[in-house]
């Protein structure tokens, strides 16, 4: 049966400098100068080297050589044989090495992330890591098995079709040239392990009765399903994946439905890298973000801009999470990259096909942000992509994220079946009104497109501060401002089918130059080490997660302030608040997510809000002259572009 075999340890890495350095994967060599701002983060060809002894395989079998994630592009030399190229730094390829393999085998990677015209992405709003920054192992599987070289699937797809408490599920194996002739049996276990249905052969039609629905955050309740290739009467391989059995659809004027009930998605996109780390993260990693993520209440994640790990996709479908997938086809319709952007989406919908949490695919991102001469080829290239899809996966609609000056006439945001719009009124342009109008706008010019914001936001640093914030400053209280009417304006404008925070966690832009700290993106939520969850946090849990229960005193880290007038605010998920100031009760309020109290300061302010059971607090003192520190410096705020 097959088995894998890790091969993290012992790398050796020689970089630019052509010196070698002993290193373990996963490993970028970006972690450090792709976030210091700059722009100046080495970008070119490096090479790892590993010397490995063969793997224990039998003569019946095979063995891959298996990459989950190198950045951008690579070359793989085996015992000096190059086995092949791959121009995508976000999935997973492998190469079929047993004819290779000798006692000692030396593999060498040459991975490249240098600036050219024909890889995606070239342009973008966040740093392109270079290295070998997932797992690398061992596939050894049967002669005979499931096809393992087919744009790095897993050579098994379903479908799903619901019929009142019933359902099927249509599933498709793949089998090499030498299994062509056996049989292949397929099951479908529920959570227990109990089998409910079973077939045989290459297209298999499985009845489940009673269906149990994967129901988003609620009940993900998820199969099992397993294709199994069999000789003789004996399991020679077998693939088994998590199956969510689900509908779903999408109504320009009431937004996006889950098994037939409206279910309004509501969340944030993510970024995969890390302070100090950059891409090359850990199942730890991504487990802390879900759980973050899961806290603030999401529904749904925009995993931009790329393909991400097989695991967080794994995740997603564990816990509910609604999942737009995209390719990085972004900022820059290039030369020549037209022949890569279908490449990526393949590789994107034939390894991730069988993930219940997916109801959507991005073909791009910001396609019209840097102009240019070839909008006819651009143009062309998105209805291949938008037809791509279709043909290969038609459970599933296209969407694409439009830049905010593409104007909402442009024929680009018109070829995908679902459209959304990066817009930051109110934080890159004037005026956080124009969010109402220009949402009704389109709404109104175009009553039958499905519309999101894809992306929305403002900068925020918890160490800036403001008595009289204001567009451009940075501070958290601009942040919070901002988001608060915009959490507002959403509810104005149901029939949104989704709305995306841009972005869950800070993340390193090695081009920007904001809020004091170059080399990075500060809208997150949460700050990039993770450690810091800004006010804007509380303000979106208090909207989104109704179920653990809170109170939070917003502010708490504009300790010193000036301004003997001041408002208090607090944000909570239960419906009265009162606030204590130096153990008197300033008010009790009621209402929805967003309490203001208006106060006088005295010199030392020990605040407290309690809401039943729950309660917060913080200290804020009266100064004549507030802290330096708590403001931007001068310049220092530049985008990216």
């Amino acid at each position: 049966m097959r088995r894998s075999v890790k091969l993290m340890g012992g790398w050796t890495f020689i970089g630019f400098d052509k010196k070698s350095i002993n290193v373990d994967l996963p490993h970028t060599w970006n972690n450090l100068d792709g976030q210091d701002g700059g722009n100046d983060y080495k970008r070119g060809t490096c090479t790892y080297e590993k010397t490995i002894a063969k793997p224990d395989y039998l003569a019946t079998e095979r063995v891959y050589l298996q990459f989950h994630g190198v950045n951008a592009s690579s070359k793989v030399i085996f015992n000096g044989t190059v086995l092949g190229t791959h121009d995508n730094g976000y999935a997973t390829f492998r190469y079929d090495v047993t004819d290779y393999l000798q006692e000692e085998n030396l593999v060498k990677v040459e991975v490249d992330n240098s600036v050219n015209d024909r890889v995606y992405p070239q342009k973008a709003d966040f740093t392109f890591y270079g290295g070998i920054y997932r797992d690398v192992e061992w596939l050894i599987v049967n002669q005979e098995h499931f096809d393992l070289d087919y744009y790095g699937g897993n050579g098994l797809q379903y479908t799903t079709e619901v019929n009142g408490k019933d359902a099927k599920v249509f599933v498709t194996s793949y089998v090499n040239s030498l299994a062509s002739s056996l049989d292949i049996h397929v099951k479908l276990e529920d959570a227990q392990g109990n089998v409910v249905a079973e077939g045989n052969g290459k297209q298999v039609t499985l009845e489940v009765k009673n269906v149990h629905l994967w129901d988003g955050l609620e009940d993900p309740y998820l199969y099992t399903l397993t294709t199994e290739l069999v000789k003789e009467g004996q399991v020679v391989d077998a693939v088994s994946v998590n199956c969510g059995v689900r509908t779903f659809r999408f109504d320009p004027e009431t937004g996006f439905y889950l098994n037939g009930r409206s279910y309004p998605l509501h969340g944030a996109s993510r970024h995969q890298d890390r302070k100090l780390i950059g891409n090359a993260i850990s199942k730890e990693h991504h487990d802390m973000d879900m759980e973050l993520m899961k806290e603030v209440g999401c529904n749904t994640i925009r995993l931009a801009h790329y393909q991400h790990d097989q695991y967080f996709y794994d995740l997603c479908d564990k816990e509910g999470m609604v999942v737009w997938a995209e390719i990085p086809y972004i900022s820059e319709h290039l030369a020549n990259g037209n022949e890569n952007t279908v490449f990526q989406m393949k590789e994107l919908i034939v390894q991730n096909h069988h993930h219940a949490s997916i109801v959507m695919w991005g073909v791009s991102n910001e396609i019209t942000i840097s102009g240019g001469s070839r909008k006819k080829d651009m143009l062309a290239n998105h209805k291949v992509l938008n037809d791509l899809c279709h043909e290969m996966d038609p459970t599933r609609p296209t969407t694409l994220a439009c830049y905010a000056m593409c104007h909402p006439f442009h024929p680009v945001s018109k070829i995908t079946d679902l459209v959304g719009w990066n817009l930051y009124l109110g934080w890159y342009v004037p005026f956080l009104w124009l969010n109402d109008l220009w949402i009704s706008f389109y709404h109104k010019v175009y009553p039958n497109r499905c519309l999101c914001y894809s992306e929305y936001g403002a900068e925020g640093m918890p160490n800036l501060h403001s008595k009289h914030p204001k567009r451009g400053d940075n501070s958290e209280e601009y942040h919070t401002k901002y988001h608060e009417f915009m959490v507002e304006c959403f509810k104005r404008h149901p029939y949104m089918w989704a709305h995306y925070y841009w972005n869950m966690f800070d993340f390193a832009a090695d081009a920007r130059n904001q809020g004091g700290e170059p080399g990075m993106n500060h809208k997150g939520m949460i700050s990039f080490d993770r450690k810091v969850k800004k006010d804007v946090f509380y303000l979106y849990k208090a909207c989104w997660n109704k179920k653990d229960k809170f109170v939070y005193l917003a502010g708490r880290r504009y300790e010193y302030r000036s301004l003997a007038k001041q408002t208090i605010t607090v944000y909570s998920n239960l419906p009265e608040v009162s606030l204590y100031q130096n153990g008197t009760l300033v008010g009790t309020k009621q209402g929805e997510n967003v309490f203001k109290f208006d106060v006088t300061l005295q010199d030392k302010n020990d605040f407290e809000v309690k809401a039943g059971e729950y309660s917060a607090s913080c200290t804020i003192y009266k100064v004549d002259k507030e802290r330096p520190e708590y403001r931007l410096a001068k310049g220092d705020s530049s985008n990216w572009m």
